[in-house]
């Protein structure tokens, strides 16, 4: 049986979209040169890929004579949104809070970091 595609960037996606992301709008043949810079890639593979982001809705493209011009359809803070619901879904029967007590639980965090935490807490209250 086939896997379901993912409706959330696969590792891979998203590192074609933080190029796109830093770039603004990137046609095939940038994106694979780009990433071609930290491993090999083929450009086929690159364009399918692009073209499968736009399918899910990641992307959108325009036409510069025969090259597509690819440029992020959603904002970084919409996918890592997107993710995060997914991550609350499957791990954590979709409750922030036992997120948050994971976090606190396994990763170390220093005092500066907890200060933060501390604030928007403080701030989360005042808005409730």
């Amino acid at each position: 049986m086939a896997r379901p595609k993912s409706r959330v960037l696969t590792e891979v996606e998203q590192q074609l979209m933080e190029i796109i992301w830093a770039r603004g709008r990137a046609t095939v043949a940038e994106v694979a040169d780009e990433l071609a810079a930290s491993k090999p890639v083929a450009f086929n593979t690159v364009q399918t890929t692009l073209r499968i982001m736009e399918d899910k809705g990641y992307l959108r493209h325009t036409t510069a004579g025969r090259s597509f011009v690819y440029e992020a359809a959603i904002r970084r803070e919409q996918a890592s949104g997107a993710a995060l619901r997914q991550v609350l879904g499957r791990f954590f029967d979709n409750s922030p809070e036992l997120l948050a007590q994971s976090l606190l639980k396994t990763h170390g965090l220093s005092d500066a970091e907890l200060s933060r935490i501390e604030s928007l807490i403080a701030e989360a209250r005042k808005r409730a």
